[in-house]
């Protein structure tokens, strides 16, 4: 399994577009194959940060994940909410449920 974590700071007049095209991704993430969770958590000290946690089976799904249309309309969506550019931390999981 492959897990990443993605951080994103969103502009604050942005927060509510951002988390309807993100709830869009997670739905249509859902159905790969090769998806294993998707989970999209936002700060509740900022409400403008945000953490996805993206868990797939492998490199190869999580790659193939990067060419899905939802995902690629995700990214061209989001590019103008962000206040910074997006974060990713690939992770191995340890203990998982």
């Amino acid at each position: 399994m492959i897990a990443t974590l993605v951080f994103v700071d969103v502009k604050a007049e942005f927060v509510e577009e951002f988390k309807q095209i993100t709830v869009y991704n997670h739905e249509n993430t859902r159905k790969e194959a090769g998806n294993i969770r998707f989970d999209v958590l936002q700060d509740n000290n900022d409400p403008t940060q945000f953490v996805l946690v993206e868990v797939f089976a492998d490199a190869d799904a999580a790659a193939f994940h990067k060419t899905t249309a939802h995902y690629l309309k995700w990214r061209d969506t989001v590019a103008p909410y962000m206040a910074s550019p997006r974060r990713a931390m690939p992770t191995s999981p340890v203990a998982f449920s």
